[in-house]
């Protein structure tokens, strides 16, 4: 019994409720919302409450499904036009009772889902009605709306998809060439579809609100994900915010006919760095796993979008095939009866009857009479053909014109000639049939989503720090809960904390309220993965009575909640010195020895830019065999890091440290980047991994301070093109270097010291056109303040401003400060991220003077 019904109940929601059929692209409800509106259809708005009740006659479900199933449909703004409060997919608000709501069939569906004449009939539920079991629809429906099911054992979930798009994919498979489709989504946003799987099982696509900077306290969210609205994407935004990953001022909705968020930052909060976390923390970013999954021949049967698309095609053709072959039909058989009436009258056969006394003595006359002129006809003359004569009125035998009888022959001959020449050539008949969709139908359904790769956001880099750390260093426990303790850093509840004890162990494990790492803690700090700046010097003894050695390392990449031993791991091991350098510092340390035996040198200096960067595990180097008294820090230190280099790259519009896009330079901690924008606006910033940029920046280049740009720019008000060269006296604020006037616009920025420009003059009506005037801009002007408006270039029109090659420039040459060697951290060999291996670098003293000894294990002596 378990067996039977269960089968039976799943096979029908599976073939009647939830899933789509390919060959039409509805599902049963819908189908029936749609012949039921065909049916109503007079060309005005019916009450969707009277369709409903119509379409019940078919569906033997309740009102309420209906009336939500046929409230989608409007939503999707193709089949339906709708009238009245029908609800708005943005701000999730639902549409009014269906007795106040009114729809009638778009011109788009009259003209592409229907034609009785070749669509196959099945009784209803209850067998007092026919019903469509498909309908003949010739557009690929399915991929335009989208569909999504929960059946029993299976479900399917198909993206929208673009208007014009599907179109211009059918017109290429009917062309035999490749085409790619991706979804598109009503409520817009940026997809990342790199990953879309053809909309098969297993792809993911990534859906992200658009977020643009409005003021530097106020952030804007124009469009948002698909599948949420306003009220839900707001609602996640004030839990990130309770919970302290982000934080927000207020946030005021003003949403109308299109999205429009203002988040309200507090000040002092970085919105590039909010933006990120709203991304990686709330409904701005979401991700839509799509599974491709309709009936086929009463069969549910997975495939791909692309195959949907042909086999959507194909069924057109078919269709479009069907309806010619119907009206090549139907204009014979007009053709036929109408050269029988014209046979029958021009030839007065009418007469031949008048003497017969039976029906059939009538027939077999009219019969005999039109024998000898039937040789043309292109089928038999049957008797229905004899009775359609008999009933022609005495009124239309009299007033009978040859000529239009001929004429109307002819029309219908051409007519014919036209539906051959279709059936002949019907591919370009179906192509004709997409390109006349598209230009009737197409105008404002242009593609909502734009495509985009996505950068990968880390969330520990834009949590806000919502609590703090504390240590208890002698009992070896570090927590979020142990306020009486030292306090160490502020932290996110996401962060990872690494702790380094004096026996020259280390631990990296997620903050906590209480977490034990081993007693007499030295060093606790939220660790950065994959951090290769940050570089820890270490001197230590090694066991009771060892030698003592010095090390650099870094630690880039570790097992969470692993205790990892950093030296020999020998009894009484104890570490004697230890600092954490966020940008590589070498420190000037003196080392003290205890006065024993014969020694001479009891303190010294020791410079850690002289010591290699190893790998964690590597033992380092011999400081002395002596006993050591203390350590003492003589001189902090300076960078042995190499200034970081720095890539943009433009497919996701962000700053980089891959090699990813164009190479910007090397930055250390003073350099900042240039930014100016088509609007004119002029800027430098301290360049962090996590700006945002963007889509219409001119210059993004390492901003040299001495060095002045040159703006020309259409000065709206006099209507004429201004030079100006300035240099950025104020860094950290924003400027704009064209005038307020509404048709002032930016038509040109140069960066070179010494740039030239060829200005290309309008032809004035009865003179030749104006030889090309070449400008040294150098010489032009002179540098002045950014907010002066300039010389004006030329009093003549201007067609078109070309910038040619820049004149040579040699910049002055700088004393260079004491040169310090640089360590490449980039270039750390492979071998020094695998445990227990040592690393390579390019310090001072990587390869050892003449006279230094360099031990049998690898260990170079320093005393």
């Amino acid at each position: 019994m378990y067996m039977d019904w269960f089968l039976d109940y799943a096979s029908y929601v599976i073939l009647e409720r939830a899933v789509p059929a390919i060959e039409d692209g509805f599902k049963p409800v819908q189908r029936r919302i749609m012949h039921a509106l065909k049916e109503l259809d007079d060309g005005r708005y019916n009450k969707v409450a009277n369709v409903v009740g119509h379409t019940m006659q078919y569906h033997p479900h309740g009102d309420a499904s209906i009336a939500d199933a046929m409230v989608q449909i409007g939503q999707k703004d193709l089949l339906i036009d709708t009238q009245g409060n029908w609800g708005n997919i943005l701000t999730g608000d639902g549409a009014a009772a269906s007795r106040y709501i009114e729809a009638r069939l778009s011109k788009f569906a009259l003209e592409v889902v229907f034609s009785p004449k070749i669509t196959e009939w099945q009784l209803s539920y209850d067998g007092r009605k026919k019903e469509p079991i498909n309908l003949p629809v010739k557009f690929p429906l399915l991929l335009a709306q989208g569909a999504e099911g929960i059946a029993v054992g299976l479900s399917t979930k198909i993206l929208p998809h673009n208007f014009n798009e599907l179109i211009d994919a059918s017109i290429k498979h009917l062309q035999g060439k490749r085409f790619k489709l991706y979804p598109d989504f009503p409520t817009g946003g940026i997809i990342d579809t790199e990953n879309y799987n053809d909309g098969m099982r297993g792809g993911k696509i990534r859906v992200r609100a658009r977020i643009s900077q409005h003021d530097k306290n106020t952030l804007v969210i124009n469009e948002i994900p698909y599948g949420t609205n306003t009220s839900s994407l707001i609602d996640s935004i004030l839990k990130a915010n309770d919970k302290g990953k982000i934080k927000v001022k207020k946030i005021e909705d003003n949403t109308a006919a299109e999205v429009e968020i203002l988040v309200h930052l507090p000040a002092g909060i970085s919105p590039d760095k909010t933006i990120d976390a709203l991304y990686a923390f709330t409904a701005c970013e979401s991700s839509i796993s799509p599974l491709a999954c309709i009936i086929e021949d009463n069969k549910p049967l997975f495939i791909g979008v692309t195959e949907m698309l042909k086999r959507s095609t194909d069924a057109t053709v078919d269709l479009l095939k069907q309806e010619l072959e119907l009206q090549l039909g139907e204009l014979e058989e007009q053709w036929h009866a109408a050269s029988l009436e014209r046979i029958f009258i021009e030839n007065r056969i009418y007469r031949d009857i008048e003497e017969e006394e039976t029906w059939e003595g009538v027939i077999l006359a009219i019969d005999k009479g039109l024998k000898p002129h039937t040789k043309h006809l292109k089928r038999a003359v049957t008797e229905e053909d004899i009775v359609r004569l008999t009933e022609i009125r005495i009124k239309r035998i009299s007033k009978f014109d040859l000529d239009k009888a001929q004429q109307n022959l002819d029309n219908l001959e051409q007519k014919i000639a036209e539906v051959k020449h279709h059936l002949a050539h019907l591919i370009e008949y179906s192509i004709d049939y997409f390109k006349n969709l598209k230009d009737k139908y197409g105008k404002g359904r242009e593609r909502k989503s734009e495509i985009k790769i996505f950068d990968d956001i880390e969330a520990t880099k834009v949590v806000i720090r919502n609590t703090k750390l504390y240590v208890n260093r002698e009992e070896g426990f570090v927590g979020t809960s142990l306020r009486r303790d030292e306090y160490v850093t502020d932290c996110s509840d996401i962060d990872d904390i690494i702790a380094f004890t004096k026996e020259g162990k280390m631990m990296v494990f997620k903050v906590d309220s209480k977490t034990f790492v081993g007693k007499n803690i030295i060093h606790v700090a939220v660790f950065k993965k994959k951090d290769k700046r940050t570089i820890y010097n270490m001197i230590y003894k090694d066991g009771k009575g060892g030698a003592t050695y010095i090390k650099r390392f870094a630690v880039t990449s570790i097992t969470r909640d692993k205790m990892y031993d950093l030296t020999n791991d020998k009894a009484g091991t104890d570490v004697l010195y230890f600092s954490a350098n966020p940008n590589g510092e070498a420190e000037i340390v003196t080392v003290n020895l205890r006065q024993a035996g014969s020694i001479k040198k009891l303190k010294w200096d020791m410079d850690f830019a002289d010591v290699l960067i190893k790998g964690r595990a590597s033992k380092g180097n011999i400081v002395t065999k002596y006993t050591v008294k203390r350590i003492e820090l003589k001189e902090k230190g300076l960078s042995t890091l190499k200034p970081r280099k720095l890539w943009f790259d433009d497919t996701v519009q962000r700053l980089n440290i891959d090699e990813r896009g164009e190479f910007l330079g090397e930055f250390t901690s003073d350099d900042r980047l240039l930014i100016v924008n088509q609007k004119g606006i002029v800027k430098t910033v301290i360049p962090e991994l996590t700006l945002h940029f963007e889509d219409d920046i001119i210059v993004l280049e390492k901003w040299d301070p001495a060095k002045p740009l040159t703006a020309i720019y259409w000065e709206g008000e006099k209507e004429l093109y201004y030079v100006k060269r300035f240099l950025i006296e104020n860094p950290d604020k924003e400027e704009t270097v064209i005038t307020d006037h509404p048709k002032s616009h930016l038509e040109t920025i140069f960066t070179d010291y010494r740039p030239r420009t060829e200005v290309v003059f309008a032809k004035k009506r009865g003179h030749e056109r104006k030889e090309n005037m070449e400008v040294n801009l150098e010489e032009f002007i002179a540098v002045k303040g950014i907010t002066a408006m300039g010389n004006q270039l030329t009093k003549e029109k201007v067609l078109e401003i070309n910038a040619l090659e820049a004149l040579p420039y040699e910049p002055p040459q700088q004393q260079p400060p004491e040169e310090i060697e640089v360590v490449d951290e980039e270039n750390v060999s492979s071998s020094a991220r695998s445990e227990g291996q040592e690393g390579s670098s390019n310090t001072k003293g990587a390869i050892p003077d003449k006279d230094e000894e360099i031990d049998g294990d690898g260990q170079t002596t320093l005393f």
